[in-house]
């Protein structure tokens, strides 16, 4: 009898640690998307920086808005500069933005921004943001999703 009451017991532990790490980690989680609007406006005001750097052809300045992952990637604002113009031409210059909502994409908080592209296509543009340990917001890559059906806009 001992034994069983043993062996029920085990799986009762078990249950209860797994239960309290997953309590442990609910704010953690929602603390990524549980974004206060000051991070809300650093995020936008980032991306706004960066493109309008692109505009005005100042490599450095939106060099400097990317992660230190992505920064390690392209190695100089030159390099990084060029790959934007040749790959992301609605991020380089676009014609108007739009900003939605944050949303997560795996695990990352993620700012969605509606981009009219030169060519008049319409883009959305997902911003993987980095929150910095001394606070600050960077950007940790972004992506191109085409709107269907929206035809060029003139």
């Amino acid at each position: 009898m001992k034994q069983l009451f043993r062996a029920t017991k085990l799986p009762r532990k078990l249950t209860y640690i797994c239960l309290s790490l997953l309590l442990l980690t609910l704010p953690v989680r929602s603390q990524s998307m549980k974004d206060t609007d000051r991070d809300r406006q650093a995020i936008r005001s980032v991306i706004e920086q960066q493109i309008r750097a692109f505009q005005q052809d100042d490599a450095r300045t939106a060099f400097s808005f990317a992660s230190p992952e992505i920064r390690g990637k392209f190695g100089t604002p030159e390099v990084f500069m060029q790959m934007v113009k040749s790959a992301y031409p609605a991020v380089y210059r676009p014609r108007s933005v739009m900003f939605e909502q944050l949303k997560e994409v795996d695990g990352m908080v993620a700012q969605a921004v509606l981009l009219l592209a030169p060519d008049g296509n319409l883009e959305r543009a997902i911003y993987l943001m980095e929150k910095q340990v001394d606070g600050t917001w960077k950007i940790n890559g972004c992506y191109l999703e085409p709107i269907e059906g929206t035809g060029e806009i003139i």
